[in-house]
């Protein structure tokens, strides 16, 4: 098994190690969200700041962190499976090539909200990572012509899409649609900008 360091370039790396790897940054990943989601709670939300309101210029310095705070535990629980599923197939290609394609989303989603969003609303959470993530898995196998990739987007296509599809409603009230589909675009786009060379024989 290889794993990408760096594109263009790869290097052995046991499957069995790989998913141990992904496993301790997704697992890692979402003890920080539910730990930031008590401290909110425990300061009377004042995290909830770090959400992006709509073209303030001070805003932008948000952009990032919006992503990481929630508005109350069950925001967070909501989250909480699909990141760690999401994460850990995308991580299992690589941790250096996740984070790359994480902080691609996160910044052009934060981004994309800051302008679209509508006026004296206060965007947060990690869905827009989440269709971010949904993206890239679904997207990359094809992009790389890899059939255990294909596979693996096929499967959560088949399981998650139609969820995917009814979050990209403008109906569904309280829930930042314009978020999700930034994110979910930025995703695709990832699979594209960090897709994988050809595999090494060893």
């Amino acid at each position: 098994m290889t794993y990408e360091g760096s594109p263009g370039t790869t290097r052995k790396w046991p499957a069995g190690e790989r998913a141990v790897t992904a496993g301790k940054v997704m697992v890692g990943w979402v003890a920080l969200l539910w730990l930031l989601e008590v401290v909110d709670v425990a300061s009377g939300h004042a995290l909830d700041r770090f959400g992006i309101q709509p073209r303030d210029p001070s805003e932008l310095a948000d952009v990032v962190p919006a992503a990481f705070i929630h508005f109350g535990f069950g925001h967070v629980a909501a989250n909480t499976v699909p990141l760690l599923v999401l994460g850990f197939i995308a991580a299992l290609s690589g941790v250096r090539r996740f984070l790359a394609a994480c902080a691609l989303i996160v910044v052009a989603d934060g981004l994309g909200v800051w302008l679209v969003a509508p006026a004296h609303t206060n965007t947060a959470g990690a869905s827009g990572l989440i269709f971010g993530l949904f993206g890239f898995v679904l997207l990359s196998g094809f992009v790389e012509r890899r059939p255990l990739g294909i596979v693996a987007g096929l499967l959560v296509a088949a399981y998650w899409g139609t969820t995917f599809l009814a979050g990209l409603s403008p109906a569904n009230e309280g829930v930042s649609w314009q978020g999700h589909l930034i994110g979910l675009v930025a995703g695709v786009a990832a699979a594209f900008v960090f897709r994988r060379g050809p595999r090494t024989q060893p």
